[in-house]
C-alpha cells in the first residue's frame, strides 16, 4: 500500500467530500438531490452572459498559442483599470498575475512566503482552500473568530491575541464565504492596523465584490492600507457565472521595495506553470466591462436577490434555527439550537438531513468552524425549488433530535 504524504493528514475539502460522493451515489440510483453544496451558478441554470458569447466570437484562434506567463496585456490592463476603479492605488502590469481560477493562484502567493512552522492568521469560519493551501506549504493557520453576535464581522481583539513570532500574514475573505456577509469598513481599517503593527503581508479574497445586495458597496482592503504589502484575489466565477473557465487573479499592491524578493518567487512559480488558461483571458475585458450581468441578479427582481427572500421565507418559520442574513454572495451559515436538537455532530446532521430529503448541505466543520451546529446553504436552486426544499427541512426539523 502507498503511503500518503504525511501533508495531506489535515487536507480536507467536504464541498466535495465523503457526503458529496454518497450524494452522487444516490443519483446514479435515480434518487433526485438538490445540491445545496457547491457554489456553481450554471449548474442552476445561470446563463453565459451575452457580453461573454461576443467576446469570443472568432476568437478562438488568439488563443492556441502560450500567452504570456502572468496573462495577457489586454487582460492584465482591464484588471488594473478595474483596481483603480476600486481605489487601489499604483498597480502596473507586472503586478498583476492571472491564474486557472483563485484555486491557483492562492497557491502561488502562499508557496514563495510561507515555511514549516511559519502561521497564518485565517477566519473562522473560512472557505478552506485557504486552509488546506497553508497546510501544504507546511505552514500552520491559525484561526481568528468572526463574530456571529456582531453579524459575522471577525473579532479583532481576537485576532491580536493570536499572533506570535511566527505570524507571517493575514488572509482575510470579504465578502465571506460561507457566511455570506460584508465586513465593516471600520472592521478592516482595524484589522489592518495589527497587520501594520506587526508587519503581516494581508491576503484579501474578494471574489464575491461585485454580489453585494441592499445598498451595501465593497470596499477593497488594499484601498486602505496603500503602505501595506495586500495581495488582492478576484475572478469571474461568480459574478458572471464562469466557474469553468477558471479565470482568475491576484494583484499586488503596497510598497514595491519590501516586496521585490516576494515577487520574484511568484515569477518562479507562474512562469514554470507556462500560463494560465487564454481562452478564458479573452473575456476578462468584456467581463469587468459588463457590471450590469453581476447587479442585475443582486436587485429586487433578480434571481440572487429573490432566491435569498425565498430561502429566508421559510427559513424563518423554523423553531430553534436561526441566522445572520446574507448580504452579498448567495450563501447562509445557519445555526441549530443545540439544545433543542440536541446537535454534538454536524456531519452526521448533514447526511441525516441527505437522506431523509434529499438536500446536499456542507456541515460548518467543513469550514472550519468548532462548533458542531452550523451548516451552509447555497442559494442557487430557483425560488420555488428553494422554497420548496426548505419545506421539506422544515418538515424535517420538526421531529430532529441526535441525543
Amino acid at each position: 500500500m502507498i503511503k500518503l504524504a504525511d501533508r495531506m493528514e489535515h487536507v480536507h475539502s467536504d464541498i466535495r467530500g465523503p457526503l458529496y460522493r454518497e450524494a452522487l451515489k444516490l443519483a446514479k440510483q435515480g434518487v433526485d438531490v438538490m445540491k445545496l453544496n457547491t457554489g456553481n451558478p450554471a449548474s442552476f441554470g445561470f446563463p453565459l452572459p451575452e457580453s461573454i458569447r461576443t467576446a469570443l466570437e472568432g476568437r478562438a484562434e488568439e488563443a492556441v498559442p502560450y500567452c504570456d506567463f502572468q496573462g495577457m496585456p489586454a487582460a492584465r490592463q482591464a484588471i488594473i483599470d478595474y483596481c483603480i476603479s476600486k481605489g487601489i492605488e499604483d498597480v502596473e502590469p507586472e503586478d498583476v498575475f492571472i491564474g486557472n481560477g483563485v484555486s491557483e493562484v492562492v497557491n502561488f502567493a502562499l508557496m514563495p512566503l510561507l515555511d514549516p512552522g511559519d502561521e497564518v492568521l485565517i477566519p473562522t469560519p473560512n472557505y478552506t482552500l485557504w486552509s488546506n493551501t497553508i497546510r501544504l506549504t507546511g505552514a500552520t493557520p491559525v484561526y481568528y473568530r468572526c463574530d456571529e453576535q456582531s453579524g459575522w464581522n471577525p473579532d479583532v481583539e481576537d485576532l491580536r491575541s493570536k499572533i506570535t513570532s511566527r505570524t507571517r500574514a493575514m488572509v482575510i475573505i470579504n465578502p465571506n464565504n460561507p457566511t455570506g456577509v460584508l465586513y465593516d469598513t471600520q472592521v478592516l481599517y482595524d484589522m489592518l492596523e495589527v497587520a501594520r503593527q506587526h508587519n503581516l503581508i494581508v491576503f484579501s479574497d474578494e471574489i464575491y465584490d461585485r454580489l453585494v445586495m441592499d445598498g451595501l458597496e465593497h470596499v477593497s482592503t488594499a484601498s486602505l492600507a496603500p503602505d501595506l504589502i495586500v495581495v488582492t484575489m478576484n475572478g469571474l466565477s461568480k459574478s458572471h457565472s464562469l466557474c469553468g473557465y477558471r479565470c482568475g487573479w491576484m494583484v499586488l499592491s503596497g510598497p514595491r521595495q519590501h516586496r521585490i524578493q516576494y515577487r520574484s518567487g511568484i515569477v518562479q512559480l507562474t512562469s514554470m506553470r507556462l500560463c494560465a488558461n487564454a481562452l478564458a483571458q479573452l473575456v476578462i475585458p468584456a467581463a469587468l466591462a459588463d457590471m450590469e450581468t453581476p447587479h442585475a441578479m443582486v436587485r429586487p427582481g433578480g434571481r440572487i436577490y429573490e432566491q435569498r427572500a425565498a430561502t429566508c421565507e421559510v427559513l424563518d418559520t423554523i423553531p430553534g434555527l436561526s441566522y445572520v442574513k446574507n448580504n452579498a454572495s448567495f450563501y447562509l451559515f445557519p445555526k441549530l439550537d443545540p439544545k433543542k436538537f440536541g446537535i454534538t455532530d454536524d456531519r452526521r446532521f448533514a447526511q441525516d438531513l441527505l437522506h431523509a430529503t434529499r438536500i446536499l448541505v456542507v456541515p460548518g466543520s467543513g469550514f472550519d468552524y468548532p462548533e458542531p451546529d452550523h451548516f451552509r446553504l447555497v442559494m442557487l436552486p430557483k425560488a420555488n425549488e428553494l422554497r420548496d426544499a426548505m419545506g421539506r427541512m422544515a418538515k424535517f426539523l420538526e421531529t430532529y433530535r441526535q441525543v
